[in-house]
Parts: structure tokens; sequence; C-alpha cells
């Protein structure tokens, strides 16, 4: 790394997601030359697949409720993210002309619901202001002058700057370029990582064939779930492996920790709006020659995909008391077996922990060189965290390294991100 001078200063970015993006803007907006390197074709493509459903960019609720749903040991995502709030984002999409719109749920979106317009209209104001993006640039390291290695459609390229800014997110969905092989580069380099483990994804449960034959792909709606002190009021979907969607991803933290300690059950009150008193009341009267399907339909509008989860996972001699059935109905035991491959989640936790790190996001151990984004060690469910974080964390770190480079000139740096050609 380079001594870093005010005139002509320049900084690297490696990685062209959200995070990267948002450190370059803060960069360009101080006069910052900026190169942005990236090993795909095509910059964040997670970014553009997240916005194929909905592009959901944060959330509305109150900041305190916001701020408790990330998790990371010393609490300092939070107070980044209370730096760039979701109101500040929504207002900086429509810097960019890009109107909100917010759901019932406080879920906030592009008003075209897709991401591909907000990223053509932020890569065109970053190329007016002097970043240059540089795609197919796949980062392998350093060598043992500090330089980064870089294959490249040209070859093997060494690159110094005076400031530098990792933002590769972190290892799931490796197909559209997060597979967290950094985490071996920086491992070599004596720099600590947290061992990744999957977030906000499915969970495997050993289904009936009866029941995987007809209700993988239906929703259950209408529940709460709750593992441990942790509840929420949302729908998941059945697979043919097991569960998965946004309820599933709400608890997916606190669920991944209770296995990892082996226990297994997720507890699905299947009726919510109803208490187990009133539920046992109903359940007790006599049903005659109904079948048992009938009764539960009747007394307890219970019925296609939730009936067949009650039936999955309740013995026969529950079903015939009214008080255990009631139970049952309220705390039904969903037996988890495990998790889906690590690639197939949304998102991963692990990463670099806070402590390695400065208020700004350089890494302390390596002045200049700054880390943000999803590569950070920091989980959250989606509905718009995941993305909110992204977005605070690079522009904590582009605001750090604009300090680095503008407010620690020192006399005789080498000005600007400097190709050394081809690497040995």
């Amino acid at each position: 790394m380079t001594s870093p001078s005010h005139e002509n200063a320049r900084a690297m970015i490696i990685g062209a997601g959200p995070a990267g993006l948002m450190a370059a803007e803060m960069l360009t907006d101080h006069g910052i030359a900026v190169d942005i390197y990236d090993a795909m074709p095509s910059p964040a493509r997670k970014f553009l697949m997240a916005g194929k459903s909905g592009l959901n960019i944060t959330h509305t609720e109150g900041l305190e409720m916001f701020l408790a749903r990330y998790s990371e040991d010393e609490g300092r995502l939070a107070q980044i993210v209370a730096d760039f709030t979701p109101h500040m984002i929504i207002r900086w999409m429509e810097k960019l002309g890009i109107e909100a719109q917010t759901g019932p749920t406080g879920r906030v979106f592009p008003s075209m619901m897709k991401a591909s317009p907000l990223l053509r209209a932020w890569l065109r104001r970053l190329e007016d202001v002097g970043a240059t993006l540089h795609t197919r640039h796949r980062w392998t390291g350093w060598d043992e002058d500090g330089a980064l290695l870089f294959e490249t459609p040209d070859g093997p390229k060494a690159v110094t700057a005076e400031a530098v800014i990792f933002t590769l997110g972190g290892a799931s969905w490796s197909r559209l370029g997060s597979d967290g092989a950094w985490a071996d580069h920086f491992a070599k380099e004596d720099i600590p990582v947290i061992p990744f483990l999957p977030s906000n994804s499915g969970f495997l449960v050993d289904w009936s064939a009866h029941l995987k034959d007809a209700y993988a792909g239906a929703p259950v709606k209408n529940i709460r779930l709750t593992v441990g002190d942790v509840s929420t009021r949302a729908e998941f979907v059945i697979t043919e492996r097991g569960v998965e969607s946004g309820g599933i991803y709400m608890v997916s933290a606190p669920l991944r920790e209770a296995l990892a300690a082996g226990e297994t059950v997720l507890e699905v009150d299947l009726l919510p709006d109803v208490t187990e008193e009133a539920l046992a009341e109903r359940l007790s009267r006599p049903r005659g020659r109904q079948s048992m399907s009938n009764h539960l339909r009747k007394a307890a509008r219970l019925t296609g995909v939730k009936k067949a989860l009650l039936y999955e996972f309740t013995p026969k001699e529950v079903l015939e008391d009214a008080a255990a059935l009631a139970k049952a109905i309220k705390s039904l035991p969903l037996r988890i077996t495990g998790m889906v491959p690590l690639d197939e989640a949304i998102s991963t936790a692990g990463g670099v922990p806070f402590a390695a790190l400065t208020e700004d996001l350089m890494l302390k151990d390596r002045p200049g060189t700054f880390c943000a984004g999803e590569m950070l060690g920091w989980d959250a469910p989606t509905g718009g965290y995941l993305l909110t974080a992204c977005f605070a964390t690079g522009r904590r770190a582009g605001q750090g390294a604009c300090s680095w480079l503008l407010d620690s000139a020192a006399p005789n740096g080498q000005n600007g991100a400097t190709d050394k050609g081809d690497a040995a």
C-alpha cells in the first residue's frame, strides 16, 4: 500500500456490488478518482438477481426495531446503519431519479420494483464523476511487495493504490460472483475471518411421501413461528426438502444456532389468533360420528396444509385428547434435520470480524485497506435489512478511505492506482 497524498488521489474498490458502488460514491463525491474491479463480466449480479422478484431495498419500521434486527458481537453495525437510515436511502434513490414505493408491511421498493433501472442510473452517475469499472478482473491476493494481483482477460496484473476497499460479498450464490474465495487470501495474510455459515436459507425436514407429494410448494399462512425466545408472525413455504421463505428467514439465525446445539424443533402456532384455552373448549365438544378431519375443520377451522402438518407431527393419542390437541395446534413441533447447502443461502453469516477493524472499517493491521458489505461478520434477516447494511457499511468505508487519503497525506506518496503490468 502506498502512502496517501492530497493531489490526484485515486482509490481502488474490489467488488462491484451495492457496498462497493456506495463506497465509490463517497470517494467520487470528494473528488477522488476510483477504479472498481469485479471478477464478473458485469457488475452487481446478485443485486440484480434480488430485484427480479421485487427489489426490497430497505424497511420503514421504527429505527429502534430496525437496528435490533442486526446481529454481530460488538453492536457496531447498528451504529453504522444508524448513520445511513432507511429514510436516507429513500432520499438517495430519489436523487437518482428513482421513486420509492412502500408496501403494506413497511418494506420499501423502487417504484418499478426492479433493480436494473436503479443500477443503470447509479453506474451512469459514478462514471460521470470519475469512477472506472474494470470487469473480468478476479482478485487473487497480494504479491510480496503488497501489490494486488488480478487475473484478467489480458493476463495476470499487479496493481497498487493509496487506498483499497474490499467489498467481495459472502459465500453464497457463487455463480453470481459471491464465492467467498477471498477468505483464503485473507487467511494467508493472517487477517482474521470468521467461518461462513448459511443465513436466510431453507431448512431440511424429513417429510412423509404423502405430505411431500401433496403439498410441496404450498404456502403455510397466518401462523406464528418460534425458536427459543425469537418469534415471528410470517408465512413459510413447504419444499420437497423442507421449509423456506419469509418466516423461515426471520428465524434463520436462532434456528441455525439451535441446530448447532443439537436442538431440532421449530414451533409452529397454526392458529395464532385463538387462545389454547378457547381452542381446547371447541375441540372438547362431542363430535359424534364426524371424522377427525371434519371435527378439526368445524371446531378449529383447520384444513388443507395446516391439517396435514398437524397429522405429520402429532401422535394418534394426542389427536384424541382435546387439551393435548389444542396444545399441539398452538405449538406444533416441526422437526428440523439440517440446512440447505451454503451456496444456496440468500446470505451468509461470518466474515471479517469488527474487532479487526477501526471505526472507519479499515483493517487495524493493514493501514489503507478497508472492508465493507456482506464480507463483514454480521447477520440479518431479509426484508431490506441486508441491502441497507451493505449500503451503510460501503458508505462508512468510503468515508474512511476519504479521510485516509485526504487527511493523512504523506509528503512523498505515490499518487493513483498504478498498473505494474504482468504479475510474476
